[in-house]
C-alpha cells in the first residue's frame, strides 16, 4: 500500500514521503495514528502544491537575505568604548554589542549567534565581520571601533 507520510516515523519514512509499505502496518499504526495518509491522487496533488509551496517561501525568505546583505555591504557600525594606551580596549566587543548596535543605529535586526564572530574585538579600529544570513548567503559588516 502505498502512503504518504504527515510526521517522521523512524527507520520508515520522513515527513512528506511517499513510500510502499504492508497494508496491515498501514491500516493498522500509521493510518490509525495520523503518521500517514493513503497515497490517492487527490493527496499526491495536495503534497505537490504545498513542496510548491514551502520552496517558493523559502525562495522569498533567501531574496530577503540577499536583500539584507547588500544593505550591510554599505553599512558601518561604530561602537564608542573606553580604551586604554596603544589601542587596547578594557573589555571586549561581542556580537551581542555588534547586535544591538546595528539595532539601535540602523533598525536592522540580526540575532547575535548568526554574527560569526570567531574572538571578540580588543581593539580600535575597523573590523570585517561575517554574517550568516541564511543557509546560502553570508554578508560581511564593517565594525568600527572608536574611543569614548
Amino acid at each position: 500500500m502505498k502512503v504518504i507520510f504527515t510526521k517522521d516515523v523512524k527507520g520508515k519514512g520522513k515527513k512528506g514521503e511517499v513510500k510502499n509499505v504492508s497494508e496491515g502496518y498501514a491500516r493498522n499504526y500509521l493510518l490509525k495514528n495520523n503518521l500517514a495518509v493513503e497515497a490517492t491522487p487527490g493527496n499526491l496533488k495536495g503534497l505537490e502544491a504545498k513542496k510548491k509551496k514551502e520552496e517558493q517561501k523559502e525562495q522569498e525568505i533567501e531574496d530577503e537575505a540577499k536583500a539584507l546583505k547588500e544593505k550591510l555591504k554599505d553599512l558601518e557600525v561604530k561602537i564608542p568604548t573606553k580604551a586604554g594606551d596603544a589601542g587596547r580596549l578594557f573589555g571586549s566587543i561581542t556580537s551581542k554589542h555588534i547586535s544591538e548596535t546595528l539595532k539601535k543605529s540602523y533598525q536592522i535586526d540580526i540575532d547575535k549567534r548568526k554574527i560569526e564572530l570567531d574572538n571578540p574585538i580588543r581593539s580600535l579600529g575597523y573590523t570585517n565581520v561575517p554574517v550568516k544570513l541564511h543557509h546560502n548567503v553570508t554578508g560581511e559588516i564593517k565594525v568600527h571601533v572608536v574611543e569614548k
